[in-house]
C-alpha cells in the first residue's frame, strides 16, 4: 500500500528542489526527516512539510504503521513559470523567469524479510 502527498506550485526552481528530494529518496521516513532539519537548503523545509503530509496519509487513510514507511518515490516536476521583466541598459528589459515545482513524495510500508 503506498500514500503519497503533493505540494503544488510552490516558489522554488525545480533544480534546486531535485538536490534536496535525491537526499531522501529510498530511505526510511525517520531517517529522511532527520536529513531534511539538518540540511541547509532553502527547499528542505517545504520537503519536509510534503513528506509529514505522506506520513500522515499512510497512518490516517491507510492505517499503514509508520515506523515501516519508506520513502519510495520523490520527484520534483516543473510548474508554471512565472515571467518578470527587469530593466536593463539604454532602455531595454530582460525577462526573469521565477520557476516554480511541483513536489511529490510517495511512501509505503517497508517489505518483511
Amino acid at each position: 500500500m503506498q500514500a503519497k502527498a503533493v505540494a503544488r506550485t510552490v516558489r522554488i526552481a525545480p533544480r534546486k528542489a531535485r538536490l534536496v528530494v535525491d537526499l531522501i529518496r529510498g530511505k526510511q521516513a525517520g531517517e529522511a526527516i532527520a536529513i531534511l532539519k539538518f540540511t541547509p537548503k532553502a527547499a528542505s523545509p517545504i520537503v519536509e512539510k510534503v513528506l509529514k503530509s505522506a506520513i500522515a496519509n499512510a497512518e490516517h487513510n491507510y492505517d499503514l504503521d509508520v515506523n515501516n514507511l519508506v520513502v519510495t518515490e520523490a520527484y520534483v516536476n516543473e510548474g508554471p513559470t512565472l515571467k518578470r521583466f527587469r530593466p536593463r541598459a539604454m532602455g531595454r528589459a530582460s525577462q526573469i523567469n521565477k520557476r516554480t515545482s511541483h513536489i511529490t513524495i510517495v511512501v509505503s510500508e517497508k517489505k518483511e524479510g
